[in-house]
């Protein structure tokens, strides 16, 4: 039996120019948290890890290192249940009668859901190397080119529409044929003349999306969509406030015939799942890479399935281009964010990145997720 013999992170963080912002935070550097796990035969294994505060979050790594350490290595599932039984109440917990941790405090759950993400991950990425196939292939699912978009109008002081326009078009220069815009920070009238400035500047072809980061009431945001829609919209991402939920999205969607994508921010399975059988949306995106991982990922993207769904994963195509490729009948793409220049990050932690061809990336046939750290850079921008 391969057993886990120790578990790393490495958190790295490259600042930004000039400081961005979303509708909703500002965002200084680009940051990710590396998880190495590696196992008493000398195998390793490499997930990510999206989230804040990153000092936070190693804590729980390292804390949740003690409790899986000796475990199968390739018993994923086990694994992930013993970690996420630790977020809820057990018999005889609290007096430590079962040798695990005591219940994680509440407020703590976030962090806590970020770690598991990283620890599974790197347990996928073992598997993979173990059985000497990707991950995609363990999965049953083929190779193909991956549709994928390119995220761009972080918003920047003293940027005009036409530049975010210029910005986005130069996404298509790259060879994207669809582009995301960052939307939501102005007045409902101001973000539908920024979303028709940049339309003007792609032309009709491209795919456009919104992420708009939750900043709108429903009734604005029924609004806003209206305004927005002779502009093509491909979808609404992430449309109202955090705190609307299912009921809420189920009657934007009644009154737009935009989609809407929703999923990146939730935690589990379980909360995502009354927004696809309730909530209207016909994107989910949730993120393995900032909560629970790639076990939990598979789980939404059958369930998806289901109520047909399609599943189009936030962020970190190199993790969900795996997931993409074993649902032929589900998935719609992944997310990018373009070049070198503008994810110096992405193309700079791993010697290998997928390869954009024509609006496409190509994942490759190396073991597990095909991650291999470039140390140098690591060293470099550890935080």
């Amino acid at each position: 039996m391969t057993r886990i013999a120790s578990v790393a992170t490495y958190p790295i963080s490259v600042s930004r120019p000039v400081p961005v912002w979303t509708a909703h935070e500002e965002i200084k550097a680009w940051s990710v948290i590396l998880t190495e796990i590696k196992t008493d035969d000398g195998l390793a294994g490499y997930g990510l890890i999206h989230g804040a505060p990153a000092g936070r979050i190693c804590e729980w790594v390292a804390r949740f290192s003690e409790i899986i350490r000796g475990m199968d290595a390739l018993a994923h599932e086990a694994v992930w249940d013993k970690l996420f039984a630790l977020t809820s109440p057990r018999p005889g917990a609290i007096e430590g009668k079962d040798g695990a941790m005591r219940p994680v405090p509440r407020g703590e759950r976030n962090a806590v859901m970020a770690a598991i993400a990283g620890i599974d991950i790197a347990l996928w990425d073992m598997k993979g190397k173990a059985a000497g196939m990707p991950v995609w292939r363990l999965l049953g699912g083929a190779n193909r080119p991956l549709f994928t978009y390119a995220t761009g109008g972080y918003y920047r002081p003293g940027t005009t529409d036409a530049d975010y326009g210029d910005e986005l078009a130069r996404f298509l220069d790259l060879g994207y044929r669809a582009v995301k815009l960052k939307t939501g920070a102005g007045s409902v009238a101001e973000e539908a003349a920024r979303v028709g400035a940049v339309r003007a500047a792609i032309g009709e072809a491209p795919d456009l999306l919104l992420d708009m980061n939750a900043p709108y009431d429903l009734a604005d945001c029924i609004d806003f969509a209206h305004r927005v829609e002779p502009h093509r919209v491909f979808w609404l991402e992430e449309p109202l406030h955090w705190y609307l939920q299912p009921a809420d999205f189920a009657r934007l969607a009644a009154a737009t015939p935009i989609p809407l994508a929703h999923g990146e921010r939730e935690l589990t399975r379980f909360t995502v799942r009354d927004f696809i059988v309730q909530g209207g949306i016909s994107y989910v995106q949730f993120d393995a890479t900032r909560a629970a991982g790639f076990t939990e990922a598979l789980r939404v993207a059958a369930l998806a399935e289901q109520h047909g769904v399609m599943v189009a994963p936030h962020t970190a195509p190199e993790i969900h281009g795996h997931l993409v490729l074993a649902l032929p009948r589900c998935a719609w793409g992944v997310e990018s964010h373009g070049g070198p220049e503008t994810d110096p990050l992405a193309h700079g932690l791993f010697h290998e990145h997928p390869e954009l061809r024509d609006g496409h990336i190509h994942i490759g046939d190396q073991p597990g997720f095909g991650l291999d750290p470039d140390w140098k850079f690591v060293e470099r921008y550890r935080a």
